[in-house]
């Protein structure tokens, strides 16, 4: 599904990730930890081919990220879909814009009784004439997870999605991407709350990876 070989990361003449080799197979559940500044987010950018690496190779679907254009790069990364921290939504439109914005871009057919199974999926059927500035830390959450399973991609990366919301939200949000998990979408989860992780454990799979020394290593057998 998502290989690195040899991935080495610089930034200003400094490796931030050196030497990192990597598989997320089809269907496998990882969760990335580390550190602050120790490069989940940018680990996470080479993942999904917003960052090019300074050496070794990071391949999607087997194609190799590098040898793509931009139109390339973006046709790929309909195979993934993102969930950031801190969940840029345009303000001026509402809930069901925002969550459908990914398929517009793409010149997609909007069907619109599956877009509503995916906000009832998500709980937000009530707030879809909502606009972000009106959605709580955990509403706006889940609807960054809408927006980054609405075109069905086979990868889903979540860089510290329960950072800023409680835990009572963390562990909806948790189930909720462990039930895509089950329905055979690959995840990545980055994360530095140790209790998400053991919240995991009866229900899930999982691998812990470390980010440590620049490096990536194999900090837990399944949970």
């Amino acid at each position: 599904m998502i290989k690195l070989d040899d991935v080495s990361y610089s930034y200003d003449g400094t490796d931030l990730l050196h030497g990192i080799s990597m598989h997320l197979a089809k269907g496998s559940f990882h969760f990335l930890t580390g550190p602050s500044g120790a490069g989940k987010s940018t680990l996470l950018k080479l993942l999904y081919g917003e960052l090019t690496p300074t050496k070794g190779m990071v391949s999607l679907e087997n194609q190799d990220l590098r040898g793509l254009d931009r139109d390339g790069v973006a046709m790929l990364r309909r195979y993934v879909g993102i969930v950031h921290q801190d969940c840029q939504f345009l303000d001026h439109l509402n809930l069901w814009d925002n969550v459908t914005l990914p398929l517009r871009v793409a010149s997609e057919p909007t069907k619109p009784q599956d877009v509503a199974d995916l906000l009832g999926w998500v709980g937000l059927t009530s707030r879809v004439e909502a606009t972000p500035p009106e959605l709580s830390g955990g509403e706006r959450q889940r609807a960054a997870l809408a927006r980054a399973v609405v075109m069905s991609p086979e990868v889903v990366i979540a860089d510290e999605p329960t950072g800023n919301i409680d835990w009572e939200m963390s562990k909806k949000l948790l189930s909720l991407l462990i039930e895509l998990n089950k329905m055979g979408k690959t995840i990545l989860i980055a994360t530095h709350d140790l209790a998400l992780i053991r919240a995991a454990k009866s229900e899930v799979a999982a691998r812990v990876l470390r980010i440590s020394n620049r490096q990536v290593i194999q900090a837990g057998a399944d949970l």
